[in-house]
């Protein structure tokens, strides 16, 4: 969030021919700087000042380009004199507020707003200003008020409608903050920082090639802004092409090194990526950018375990004593991150303190129903009856290429997946979405038709293999030459009937964990998506209930053996036996190469990203009793089957 870039004359006149050498000194460097020609716009900014010393446009001017140029300290002397010649110029108050703003000296910055306001209270480039300051200093109900009065005053004013956008992603708003940023697009079509904020609102709205097609426009527009080739990156990572995403961001890196922002996303690429040795170095490069961002520490904590006397865990404890202060969406980061470091280093109930309290904060910014979604998946078993199961008689689409692995978030799917992707025939393609599009697909051929699951009662023999061909194209796409991909979206267990219907070959792998161990690594998580369900402890006692409870009525319905589970804690203790059986019931001969997972090399975009490239460990088995009475809500949910 930025505010309006420094405005280049210190007062309102308009230009005109003028024989004062030091005034046609000052409007040819202004014509210079324009051009792009910083260095000769300061030769004549110094000559116009060295015949007058009190000319304070020049100094203003000055101050304009040398800002411009990242020289911000000899900007701000600049100002300083300006101010000191003529301390009641508005726009000098403005630009040297603007300046101070993009140096992270927020404070200093609304000094200078409020200077220009109180001699002008309508000047609506300092209003502007002051609400980007006030939102950086997580102050967003009063951020919000400002930019209002600043588009009440300009209704076109480009900044404004943007900074409101940034403000609103701060709420969890998203739906509003796109529409704003669009709005000002719309003003504005070519604004490269509206461009890239609305870039990361697309991908935080999971409208991922939206996001790269608008970065894409931006670094078409400016192929020198670091900020583009950053959200660039980041648009990239959420679509899954990593080696991509590394190079677009080194260019970021290599256009603006102190920009932060860069490195924490490259040390996600290369987590990703399993590289996380470079992985780390990015990370701690990020936090010494800017070390009073939590996302950047939270970041780290899935590359290393804290230490007591850690100066990362010392500087995030440093950073909770002004928590207040950050906007919610920083605490929450903050939260979460203080969370993983005292689990490392055994302060088990100052770890779930934390965990509670930034899981309360998301959970009051997102929307989700509890009774909406567990009714959903009671209404599964009412339409998938063993009925109905025995009177489908679609061949489907009779291709074995894809495996399933369904179940919770946090239950060993990645593992699972990493085994198999280690095997020379088997593709690890991570969490897809394409069953999901496959089955809207079919819901708009049919026409007037429920939503999922009502639909399955409306499809015919035609319809369920046209849904097997439909997924199939998108899994061949994905890799054309490997016999077997993997799916290991958890929530794809809600579609174990359907995969049967449509097909009929697919393999299903179920991960089972203790189901306290799979909520309390749940609740644990700052998930990157969905997951609505895990960020209260009775709400995912619930979602655990009836899931587990689907998953029996599958096995009911679906022929013996059609649905394998596989329990962590089994694979935990003998990682060969399971492994073999697993690649068994693929169909598949066994392969040593699946014992060593850990090594192989592959995009890996979840949670446990970093996990896996490590040999199994035991620590994450019983956690459940470290939290005693902490856990009440999430056991009485749970009573029933613990």
């Amino acid at each position: 969030m930025r505010p309006n870039r420094h405005q280049r004359r210190a007062n309102a006149r308009t230009a005109k021919p003028s024989h004062d050498p030091a005034e046609v000194l000052n409007n040819r460097g202004m014509m210079l700087t324009s051009m792009n020609r910083p260095e000769e716009a300061l030769a004549n900014f110094d000559a116009a000042l060295s015949l007058n010393p009190d000319f304070v446009e020049a100094h203003n001017n000055r101050a304009v380009v040398l800002a411009a140029i990242k020289r911000p300290e000899a900007a701000l002397l600049s100002y300083d004199r300006a101010l000191v010649l003529s301390p009641r110029l508005t726009t000098v108050l403005n630009n040297r507020g603007n300046l101070l703003q993009e140096l992270g000296r927020i404070d200093e910055a609304l000094v200078d707003y409020d200077k220009a306001l109180a001699l002008d209270s309508s000047f609506v480039a300092a209003i502007n200003g002051r609400g980007s300051a006030l939102q950086k200093l997580g102050h967003t109900g009063e951020a919000e008020r400002e930019l209002r009065r600043a588009i009440a005053l300009k209704p076109d004013y480009v900044e404004a409608y943007c900074n409101l956008g940034i403000v609103f992603t701060d709420y969890g708003r998203l739906q509003e903050a796109e529409a704003v940023i669009r709005h000002a697009i719309e003003l504005k079509p070519d604004h490269i920082v509206s461009l890239c904020n609305l870039g990361k609102v697309l991908v935080d709205l999971g409208k991922h090639d939206e996001a790269e097609d608008v970065m894409r426009r931006a670094v078409a527009r400016d192929p020198d802004c670091a900020e583009a080739h950053f959200n660039l990156g980041n648009a990239l990572i959420a679509l899954n092409r990593h080696h991509e995403a590394e190079v677009a961001t080194r260019r970021a890196i290599a256009l603006k090194p102190a920009l932060a922002g860069p490195h924490h996303n490259l040390s996600v690429a290369l987590m990703d990526l399993g590289r996380l040795t470079e992985a780390r170095e990015a990370s701690e490069r990020a936090i010494a950018l800017a070390p009073r961002e939590p996302a950047y520490f939270r970041q780290l904590g899935e590359l290393i375990k804290y230490t007591n006397g850690d100066r990362f865990l010392t500087a995030l404890e440093a950073l909770s004593e002004d928590e207040a202060s950050l906007p919610i969406a920083k605490q929450i980061d903050l939260h979460f991150a203080l969370a993983k470091a005292y689990a490392d280093i055994g302060r088990p109930e100052d770890e779930f303190g934390r965990l509670l309290a930034g899981n309360k904060l998301k959970r009051g910014r997102i929307e989700y129903e509890d009774a909406a979604v567990l009714g959903l998946i009671d209404r599964v078993q009412q339409v998938f009856t063993p009925a109905f199961m025995g009177a489908a008689k679609s061949a489907g689409e009779p291709s074995a290429k894809p495996i399933f692995i369904v179940g919770m978030p946090r239950s060993g799917t990645t593992l699972i997946e990493q085994i198999l992707a280690s095997h020379p025939q088997i593709y690890g393609a991570g969490e897809l979405k394409l069953l999901d599009r496959a089955v809207f697909d079919i819901q708009a051929s049919i026409g007037e038709t429920p939503a999922y699951p009502e639909i399955a009662l409306h499809m015919s023999d035609e319809h369920f293999r046209e849904l097997g061909r439909h997924y199939l194209a998108g899994v061949q796409q994905l890799a054309p030459a490997a016999s077997h991909v993997t799916d290991k979206m958890p929530a794809n267990f809600a579609f174990a009937g359907l995969i049967h219907l449509a097909l009929p070959n697919a393999t299903i792998i179920h991960a089972v964990r203790d189901p306290v161990d799979t909520c309390i690594s749940c609740f644990s998580k700052l998930f990157t998506e969905g997951n609505f369900q895990t960020y209260d402890l009775a709400e995912l006692g619930r979602y655990y209930r009836h899931y587990e409870a689907l998953m029996r009525h599958w096995h009911r319905v679906l022929p013996p053996q059609r649905i394998l589970d596989v329990h962590y804690e089994d694979t935990v203790a003998d990682v060969e036996g399971v492994a073999r059986r697993i690649v068994a019931h693929c169909g598949l001969p066994w392969d040593p190469q699946c014992l060593e997972f850990y090594l192989t090399t592959r995009i890996v975009r979840t949670s446990s990203a970093a996990q896996v490239r490590r040999p199994i460990y035991t620590s994450s088995i019983g956690r459940r009793h470290s939290y005693g009475a902490l856990l009440e809500p999430l056991l009485a949910e749970l009573q029933p089957m613990i």
